[in-house]
């Protein structure tokens, strides 16, 4: 088999539904299987799944073991050359699924690739960033990202001198819709689940890098991704008055001490 599509969910239903519906859609040249993990949603998810779709794997984690935790449950039982690891708020297509395993046909030495991440009235998501250094803390959760020194590592740190229409080679992948070749997982490992949610896609795209396997941007694969960064939003000096927001600053505190400092 060819491909496996990994969706993990945790009591995003209806973005599940409509993540299904677009793989039900697809018709593509090579064979694939669908997996979906329920991370401990304890809503109808479970149920609705086990009575509508009968042609996916559901795993249930028993409990919520964050994004890497549950993405690596559906990994561990897929049967694919490569896993798609996607959120259920991607919707699919043929196209892009096609120019993304054709790439890394075509490539032996690219381990992961992304896609264009779209919102839904088509205009770009950054998806794809340079390694960041220490401020990332200050200018991405707090007052300082608006000021000019925040605004201009922001651009940088995203990749806004670029203008993401061709295929490039990037130091790192968001994890909302990637594609690893999986036969070299054994060396690279799993996703890290010491980070519960957040930093885990820039952990994993580092560990490729240090292994040998670049990591692409495959401009030509378009995708439409409903996104809403919670993470993002809040105030105070880190965006501690959000539970997410605090969640991405210990993730980012283990992945700064994970590697000792050494942040490229």
């Amino acid at each position: 088999m060819k491909l496996s599509i990994i969706i993990l969910n945790y009591k995003q239903l209806g973005m599940v539904k409509n993540c299904l519906k677009s793989i039900n859609k697809l018709s593509l040249p090579f064979e694939f299987e669908t997996i979906v993990v329920d991370n401990n949603s304890n809503d109808e998810s479970v149920k609705y799944l086990k009575e509508n779709y009968f042609n996916i794997k559901l795993i249930e984690s028993g409990k919520n073991l964050g994004f890497s935790g549950g993405n690596n449950l559906g990994i561990n039982v897929s049967v694919g050359e490569y896993a798609l690891v996607i959120n259920p708020d991607i919707i699919l297509n043929n196209e892009a699924l096609i120019s993304l395993v054709k790439y890394m046909d075509e490539n032996e030495n690219v381990g992961m690739s992304g896609p264009k991440l779209l919102n839904p009235d088509g205009s770009l998501q950054y998806s794809c960033s340079r390694f960041p250094d220490w401020k990332l803390p200050f200018f991405r959760r707090s007052f300082l990202r608006n000021s000019v020194a925040g605004k201009e590592w922001n651009n940088d740190y995203f990749m806004k001198d670029w203008d993401h229409e061709s295929n490039k080679k990037v130091d790192w992948l968001f994890g909302a819709c990637i594609l690893v070749r999986k036969n070299i997982l054994d060396k690279v490992g799993l996703l890290d689940d010491r980070f519960f949610m957040y930093v885990e896609d820039l952990d994993w795209s580092r560990r490729f890098w240090q292994n040998g396997y670049e990591v692409w941007y495959i401009a030509e694969a378009k995708v439409i991704h409903y996104h809403h960064r919670d993470s993002a939003e809040g105030v105070g000096i880190f965006g501690l008055f959000k539970k997410s927001g605090r969640v991405h600053l210990v993730s980012w505190l283990k992945y700064y001490f994970k590697y000792k400092g050494k942040l490229t």
